[in-house]
């Protein structure tokens, strides 16, 4: 270690110098300076080679912009998808294309036409019916193409037609079940969930009649949440035909029975004819009149006929059912056809014909009625088929059986 604190001559050297120098001076290393101005350069070559960059990306942009608006337009989906079956008739067409349309555009068609509007956002169309397409129908899309066909806003349109299909499915079920149990041709009753209307879209407290036949046809493919609920007194019998929300024998024999009421074919078969009529029945409360009937034919010893009417029993007497070798049918079936008085006519076991006056007779299972028919005495297997009555008791049981009743025969 030297006499002067610990520095070396070479740093002295350099201390005593720079004392020497005047304060004004300040020396700059020469490879700062060239450094700076390196910085320098590298910064406007960048910056030229980023501009440069962009007007490159910007006419590439441009280029490819106009490409894509003189490319021709293409269908890139449908919805319904093409062979689409059991759609809900009140769903959208949605049609997506490969560039917006122009403002103007021919719009595609549908067949069967419906009532409602093209609405386009971006590079979709969608068709939203005001009224829903029939059940069990086949729609038909239809997209024109060429001169007279959809454009967009730079010319450019389909080389070809395209078509595409879908089948709508069939009304609910359910609902049936809902309209006619409110209209009391069932024995349950239906009221939709609390604070709703059974109508989807129409606010609590409206009257039916405001929903209009839109919201009627909408429920009919999506049903309003709501509950079923048993009437009162009748048997297990009837209460084991009920498929709550599928067909059943309950829901035929109510069909018929409004049909019978409304003047119309009767054959338990729910078309269009007959829902529209329940929609206006819904819309006005018009109820059957003639309420709920369920008869039940019991071959156990001694063989009895009963009757429930809107819950309770109004009848409940001897009856006779067929003999072996021709006996009554186990089942249960509609009442489809009544005469107050007939000629009956047929063949008796032996070959023989018969032609036999009866009285109050209602038909439920081919041949086999209700009715009355002279005996000594009922209570046993006595008939080619029939359920017979004495004569009081089927004048009883005839305006309670009317079309559409179910007749069950047990045993």
């Amino acid at each position: 270690m030297g006499r002067f604190g610990g520095k070396s001559g070479a740093a002295f050297k350099a201390g005593a110098a720079a004392h020497r120098r005047p304060a004004a001076w300040v020396i700059v290393p020469a490879i700062v300076i060239v450094g700076v101005l390196a910085t320098a350069g590298t910064y406007a070559l960048a910056h030229a080679t980023s501009s440069a960059r962009g007007a490159a990306g910007a006419q590439s942009a441009a280029l490819a912009g106009q490409a894509a608006s003189t490319a021709p337009l293409r269908v890139l989906s449908v919805s319904p998808a093409p062979g689409a079956r059991r759609v809900d008739g009140g769903n959208p067409v949605v049609v997506t294309f490969s560039a917006p349309l122009a403002a103007g555009s021919p719009m595609p068609s549908l067949k069967p036409a419906v009532r409602g509007r093209w609405q386009q956002a971006g590079g979709s169309l969608a068709f939203t019916p005001a009224v829903p397409f029939d059940p069990s129908s086949q729609i038909v899309l239809r997209i024109p193409a060429g001169a007279n066909g959809v454009r967009t806003a730079a010319g450019a349109t389909l080389a070809r037609p395209v078509t595409a299909g879908f089948r709508t499915r069939a009304w609910s079920a359910r609902r049936l079940s809902e309209l006619l149990a409110q209209l009391r041709y069932l024995p349950l009753s239906w009221s939709p969930r609390r604070g709703g209307t059974g109508l989807p879209g129409v606010p609590a407290g409206a009257a039916p009649a405001d929903s209009g036949l839109a919201a009627q046809l909408a429920a009919a493919y999506s049903p309003p949440a709501g509950t079923f609920r048993w009437h009162r007194g009748y048997p297990a019998s009837l209460r084991s035909q009920w498929r709550a929300g599928r067909p059943s024998l309950l829901l035929k024999g109510a069909v018929m029975a409004f049909q019978s009421q409304h003047g119309m074919t009767m054959n338990g078969v729910a078309g269009a004819s007959v829902w529209k009529a329940v929609f206006r029945a819904a819309d006005r409360h018009s109820r059957n009149p003639d309420g709920y009937t369920y008869a039940l034919a019991s071959k156990a010893d001694p063989e009895t006929l009963t009757i429930w009417h809107d819950g309770r029993i109004v009848l409940s007497s001897p009856a006779n059912t067929g003999i072996p070798v021709a006996p009554t049918a186990d089942g249960t079936f509609p009442v489809y056809l009544r005469y107050q008085f007939q000629i009956m006519r047929g063949i008796n076991p032996d070959g023989s014909s018969y032609a036999d006056p009866v009285s109050y007779v209602s038909y439920f299972d081919g041949g086999e009625a209700v009715h009355y028919f002279p005996r000594g005495s009922y209570g046993f297997p006595q008939s080619l088929g029939c359920v017979e009555l004495p004569l009081a008791a089927a004048a009883a049981a005839w305006p309670y059986l009317t079309y559409g009743s179910l007749v069950t025969v047990a045993g």
